[in-house]
């Protein structure tokens, strides 16, 4: 099994995070998001991303407003609420624990 494989459920788990730490940037669009991830082990589709960002919306972590658009239709451009915005500071300190017991298991 290859390392890509026996991580791939980590990278899985680890997306809702990484859509987190993009909408907390700035408002940003799909397409934005996606472009982001591309060239990185997280690069997904829109397919994936978008029922992601739905349940999130469900959860109360994120929200969106449509903006007017110069090269087609309007586009939706999510934020983080006070909820995703708290989930966020969260998950960073978390991610650190993480990253600190590997570190430390290494020794």
């Amino acid at each position: 099994m290859s390392v890509t494989e026996k991580f791939s459920a980590i990278r899985k788990g680890l997306l809702e995070f990484l859509i987190l730490r993009i909408v907390s940037s700035d408002k940003v669009y799909v397409a934005d998001m996606l472009k982001r991830r591309s060239t990185t082990e997280f690069a997904t589709q829109e397919g994936t991303l978008y029922p992601l960002l739905s349940k999130m919306r469900r959860e109360g972590l994120v929200d969106y407003e449509w903006q007017e658009s110069d090269a087609g239709p309007p586009r939706k451009y999510y934020e983080l609420t006070p909820k995703g915005k708290a989930q966020l500071a969260e998950l960073n300190d978390y991610w650190k624990e993480i990253n600190t017991t590997v570190s430390q298991l290494g020794r």
